[in-house]
């Protein structure tokens, strides 16, 4: 079942359900696919790679907002993206910890043959290829540096 189907079937449940929050999260995820459906460069169903591109950029969109609001002291708002924060993840594969995702990119590493942080690009060109939806791009970016500097 497509990602799409997936949402749809969601939000029908929130409805009957009477869950908000629930319902404003997967609306919006709807809205993101719907728009990317009708950008132009893609003509009428998405990869499942696109969908997933969608729902990372859908969780990353959360994290920013989610810090921001922490910041500024305002738990209001930060409650909400945690929420919604929290729905997005479902769709998501499970997230690499902090050793799975230390591993995998020594052996992308070796793969490439990188000795030094100027070999950075490529990387990161590989890891960011092998490992989306796996882990958020800032974490695969930085631990690329930790472990280039070594």
């Amino acid at each position: 079942m497509s990602l799409k189907l997936t949402i749809e079937n969601g939000i029908k449940d929130a409805m009957r359900a009477k869950d908000a929050d629930r319902l404003r999260a997967l609306r919006a995820i709807k809205s993101q696919i719907l728009l990317e459906e009708t950008s132009g460069s893609h003509a009428g169903e998405l990869s499942a790679d696109t969908e997933m591109k969608i729902l990372m950029k859908a969780a990353k969109q959360r994290k920013d907002s989610l810090e921001v609001y922490v910041a500024q002291n305002r738990p209001d708002l930060a409650e909400k993206e945690q929420v919604e924060l929290s729905i997005i993840e479902e769709f998501l594969p499970k997230q690499l910890s902090e050793s799975e995702l230390t591993e995998k990119i020594q052996a992308i590493i070796v793969q490439v043959g990188a000795m030094s942080p100027a070999d950075m690009g490529k990387v990161m060109g590989v890891a960011s290829k092998q490992l989306a939806g796996l882990a958020d791009g800032k974490a695969i970016s930085t631990k690329v540096g930790e472990l280039l500097k070594k």
